[in-house]
């Protein structure tokens, strides 16, 4: 056996693994709340630097096929889409190939760390995602004067109202990631901070005028809850749920449309809501002309004024642009996560696996273009926070903080 694999297969790559982890996990906090367009940087750098530990096993290989045919198609639709990259090195075709691949060896970095360090990147990532939360808080009650004033002091100012919105991105990351850090504060013994993760989602929500992340705090809640009262039932009915999301939206518009029923709700619904569901009429009529192969990776980018960028929806999204087929891959796909949920006794990390899948999709419907790299990136970090978070080991008690009987040996193990 040569040297190098000795390390790869040895006790040196898992610890490097896990504390890969650990940087990621520092960063992802000041990140979301400074700039989450690095996201895309952070998670291709953790999938570089443990790119030796990629594997597939046998329940991911529903997943694994499902996004080999999403990739593959798209490049492929880019052979007929009448959106033009300004190089192939700017396309999407070629930066959904590389993010599948590094983000899969990110995931699995989370298998192959060692439990001890990895223990440790959930300790990071538990006081980062709290640590922004408490900023969210005074962001919200101070309308981004500190985001601000940073700008400022790095000659870089910024109009107020631009600095509320850049902030109130923060809110939608840590709704995504609130399920995972939480799990490993409660498995920590740091239950409180989830209580503050939580009303971090909520004052920025409210202080920094995003209604979205409030929607999707509320359905993971739900969603959560169901499944760790129904721990085998309610992960197949999220599954089934997201499949006709995925399968049937375009459909249910169209209907709702012919009804007239559609028109009464924009008529009722705010300005932002009233031009959400224009993008989405747009969509169907234009899914209506290539439901079968669909326009083309992109292409939604070209169907302005109708359509700004892409449809602000992802069911529509992907049928727009990679029709049918990549509807049932993306089907695949998402039922596969909630299927992995699937527990036989109620389990808190299938809780916040599904918590977390679930603030993503209520954004995914509403909000963010399927393709942004951010935003692929923190699913991306939603996957391994949540693949991390489920492997510590479960407690039941764990000393009070302020007693002296808190020391680094007493901290909960990680279950391999």
């Amino acid at each position: 056996m040569t040297k190098g694999l000795s390390f790869i297969e040895g006790p040196g790559f898992a610890r490097w693994c896990g504390w890969v982890l650990v940087f990621a996990a520092a960063l992802s906090g000041p990140m979301a709340w400074i700039g989450p367009l690095g996201f895309a940087a952070l998670l291709s750098l953790v999938g570089l630097l443990t790119l030796p530990a990629l594997q597939m096993h046998e329940a991911d290989r529903p997943a694994a096929l499902a996004l080999v045919v999403l990739v593959i198609w798209a490049a492929g639709s880019m052979l007929w889409s009448p959106f033009e990259p300004e190089s192939p090195w700017t396309s999407n075709a070629v930066k959904l190939v590389c993010q599948a691949l590094l983000y899969w060896a990110a995931y699995s970095a989370v298998r192959r760390a060692e439990a001890g360090v990895l223990r440790w990147a959930m300790v990071v990532f538990m006081w980062s995602m709290s640590a922004l939360a408490a900023m969210l808080i005074i962001e919200a009650v101070t309308g981004a004067a500190v985001y601000q004033a940073l700008r400022q002091a790095t000659a870089d100012p910024i109009r107020p109202d631009l600095a509320v919105r850049n902030v109130a991105q923060g809110v939608f990351v840590l709704a995504v990631l609130f399920g995972p850090a939480a799990l490993a504060a409660v498995r920590l013994g740091w239950w409180q901070l989830a209580v503050l993760m939580a009303a971090g989602v909520v004052a920025g929500a409210i202080g920094l005028n995003a209604d979205a992340p409030l929607i999707a705090l509320a359905a993971a809640s739900l969603a959560g809850a169901a499944v760790y009262r129904w721990p085998v039932m309610a992960p197949r009915v999220l599954g089934v749920g997201t499949a006709f999301f995925f399968l049937a939206t375009p459909l249910v518009i169209w209907a709702l449309r012919a009804q007239g029923v559609y028109g009464l709700i924009q008529e009722r619904v705010s300005l932002s809501w009233s031009m959400r569901m224009d993008y989405w009429s747009f969509a169907v009529d234009w899914i209506s002309d290539k439901p079968l192969r669909g326009w083309g990776l992109d292409a939604s980018r070209m169907f302005g004024p109708g359509i700004r960028l892409h449809p602000h929806d992802a069911a529509l999204q992907v049928w727009l642009e990679l029709g049918v087929i990549g509807a049932a891959a993306a089907t695949v796909f998402w039922v596969t996560i909630f299927h992995r949920q699937e527990r036989r006794t109620p389990d808190l990390g299938a809780v916040a696996g599904t918590a977390a899948a679930v603030s993503y999709l209520t954004f995914a419907a509403v909000s963010f273009g399927v393709w942004q790299e951010w935003w692929l990136a923190l699913g991306a970090l939603a996957v391994v926070s949540a693949a991390a978070a489920q492997r510590l080991a479960k407690v039941e008690t764990v000393p009070n903080p302020s007693t002296a009987a808190r020391r680094a040996s007493t901290y909960p193990p990680i279950s391999e």
